[in-house]
């Protein structure tokens, strides 16, 4: 094992480089890349590219998807880790995410900005300082000599709407890995994020029957008094003991003021803890029906598999030690209910630990923002933390 000196080092040697740090936070908070966006998902992954290129030396393989763009960089294990254990040496997979919710044109009004220690702007803290952290940590691995195994990352575009072509990438990823580290922001505090509930994502399509509503609305078939009995019925659908929450969040309907809606739709957000409440859920929305000569049809479906402790639990433990030989307080343990592609990495039963990312606070919020100062401790935990794998896997 390395010497805890060597591990603190790392802790220096990424102070030495904050600067270059939140210089290349700034050029991809600067990049907008809402999810929704193609020709400014493809800009932002040029820069990442190029920006991770120009760190690591080599340039990243480009994936083919049918959907948003990704990349993956390969740094090769230490001769030191090849000779000991040979072909049974796995690699440990890095995820991250260069797509954010925020729509173009969030910094004209919100740029990016440093003050004190705190960096903001649209996407700084879910995620790009994470990526930036990732990008860093691969550097310093490659120039520091310490012995670590394979070590991918991977970057995709999609993760905001659920991975919908990113996920095949993670999963292929995942296959055969030591271990899944993902570079989502952390919880409060820096906690690590050691479980993450399943998500599921549907529509309720509710279809009546238009009619003039002051000449013979008794003749329509209201289909938003159907949609609004369905809202009133999703409340018993959610079990508060299990962590299940079953929350009804977009509604539309009619056409017309003066006209019986022959169509209303609701989306409605599906969090829980087991897959077994999952399928509960899954299977009495699909169960549901209306009255008065209306009908529904029930889109989507589950999404994300939730991540569950277990697999997670040796990966903080080493992840406390990395931190120990970094100098660096033990970070705590979070459970939360924001799903990310680490649920779907624990769902294949690859050991999997999240919320490695930025330390900060505001995902998805106006004025998110991250604490400079951390960025060079997250990068040496996260480095060290790989260095530890190839040690416990030897």
């Amino acid at each position: 094992m390395p010497s805890p000196a060597s591990l603190a080092d790392l802790v220096n040697r990424l102070s030495a480089r904050q600067d270059a740090m939140v210089d290349l936070l700034g050029a991809l908070v600067t990049s907008e890349s809402p999810s929704d966006d193609p020709a400014l998902l493809a800009a932002t992954t040029d820069l990442v590219a190029e920006r991770g290129q120009a760190l690591l030396g080599r340039a990243p393989e480009r994936l083919a998807t049918t959907g948003a763009p990704a990349l993956r960089w390969s740094l090769p294990p230490t001769p030191d880790v090849a000779d000991d254990v040979g072909d049974a040496v796995r690699p440990v997979v890095l995820l991250a995410h260069l797509d954010t919710v925020w729509p173009a044109g969030t910094t004209e009004r919100w740029p990016f900005s440093v003050e004190g220690d705190h960096a903001t702007g649209p996407g700084t803290f879910d995620m790009k300082a994470g990526l930036v952290q990732a990008l860093f940590a691969l550097a310093e691995l490659d120039d520091s000599g310490l012995a670590h195994p394979e070590v991918v990352l991977l970057v995709t575009a999609d993760e905001e709407i659920g991975s919908p072509a990113g996920r095949a990438l993670v999963e292929d990823a995942a296959q055969g890995a030591r271990a899944v580290l993902v570079l989502e922001a952390s919880a409060p505090c820096g906690a690590l994020k050691v479980a993450r509930k399943g998500v599921g994502n549907y529509w309720l399509h509710v279809t009546g029957r238009a009619a003039h509503a002051g000449l013979e609305p008794e003749l329509g078939v209201n289909a938003l008094v159907a949609a609004a009995g369905l809202v009133l019925e999703l409340a018993g659908l959610a079990d508060a003991a299990a962590g299940t929450t079953v929350t009804p969040t977009l509604a539309r309907a009619g056409s017309a003021q003066n006209t019986v809606p022959a169509s209303a739709s609701v989306a409605v957000d599906v969090r829980a803890a087991s897959t077994a409440e999952q399928t509960r859920v899954d299977d009495a929305l699909r169960a549901l029906t209306v009255e008065g000569g209306a009908t529904v049809r029930v889109e989507g479906g589950i999404n994300r598999p939730p991540l569950e402790e277990a697999l997670a639990t040796d990966l903080l433990a080493l992840a406390r030690r990395a931190a120990a030989g970094c100098g660096l307080a033990p970070p705590d343990a979070a459970r939360v209910g924001g799903g990310s592609d680490g649920n779907f990495t624990a769902a294949l039963g690859v050991p999997t630990l999240d919320g490695l990312g930025a330390v900060g606070g505001g995902a998805h919020a106006e004025g998110e923002h991250v604490l400079v100062s951390t960025m060079p401790e997250r990068a040496a935990l996260l480095a060290a933390l790989v260095v530890e794998l190839a040690e416990d896997q030897a």
